[in-house]
């Protein structure tokens, strides 16, 4: 699917050119003449960032079931993807046809149930299987070690998911949910007493076992942060607008009566 910049401009206003029409696009925004200047001015690097946001974009149209706003963002993201594989070909890496035979070549591999003679009966063997066959394609890319190719990339709650699923395979994992939370209280009670150049740590070994709770309730820690998130600022919003009825904001209340205002939105949530 590579793009001719210079030609092909019919491409811009055919509403079914699909993704040829994008990469079109992402190519004459990078053109070195007559291209946009801040998308020249980026890199790898500099675009990474934007790539991990829309992904946790396309993950809140998800959860509040906003569909329209689902088929914008996954666009959003496919163009972070286009985005990279036009850099990668102006640099000689590869091209976003590379990218696209390797992820489908990778999917045709990896579920020879679907597209070959292998019988796999349940979601959980499937997931069996699909771990071993990473396995044998880390052992061929000489990848030995069991966390070898974890991606330092990840939201560092759901890398530290990664970390525990890929250890607890070898057996290195708590058999019962009391241990981590017990090894919860411990961690807890070592930040609190920890001096002050050793909190960062501590503090980091206790988000790393709350992380380990959650994978043994089978809870996306992500997910469910993000949830309390929402939660906070909706019983927020519910303060500043209980204040404004009386012409007041939360600047001009102190927090005994904040606390109240809270515990109104919380029942009056629970009430619904």
């Amino acid at each position: 699917m590579a793009d001719d910049s210079a030609g092909n401009d019919s491409l811009l206003t055919d509403p079914d050119g699909g993704l040829p029409r994008l990469a079109h696009i992402m190519a004459r925004l990078r053109a070195p003449v007559g291209g946009c200047p801040w998308d020249l001015e980026q890199d790898f690097a500099s675009i990474a960032p934007y790539t991990i946001e829309e992904a946790y974009e396309v993950a809140d149209a998800i959860e509040r079931q906003d569909w329209e706003g689902l088929k914008g963002e996954l666009g959003d993201l496919l163009f972070q993807s286009v985005y990279h594989a036009q850099m990668a070909q102006e640099a000689g890496y590869f091209t976003l046809d590379d990218v696209l035979r390797g992820i489908a070549d990778k999917m045709i591999a990896r579920h020879p149930h679907v597209f070959g003679d292998e019988q796999i009966d349940s979601a959980e063997a499937q997931t069996e299987a699909w771990e071993a066959r990473k396995m044998r394609e880390r052992a061929a890319k000489a990848q030995t070690g069991v966390l070898d190719d974890v991606p330092v990339g990840h939201a560092g709650l759901t890398r530290a998911i990664k970390l525990q699923n890929r250890a607890a395979r070898v057996g290195f994992d708590w058999p019962e949910v009391g241990q981590v939370v017990d090894k919860i209280a411990e961690e807890a009670r070592e930040l609190t007493e920890a001096a002050p150049e050793d909190q960062f740590e501590e503090y980091g070994d206790l988000l790393f076992v709350m992380a380990n709770l959650a994978r043994h309730l089978d809870i996306d820690p992500e997910a469910a942060l993000r949830a309390a998130n929402a939660k906070f600022t909706r019983r927020f919003r519910s303060i500043e607008a209980a204040l404004a009825a009386q012409g007041r904001s939360p600047r001009d209340s102190d927090l005994a009566e904040m606390d109240l205002l809270w515990d109104a939105a919380k029942a009056a949530e629970k009430q619904r």
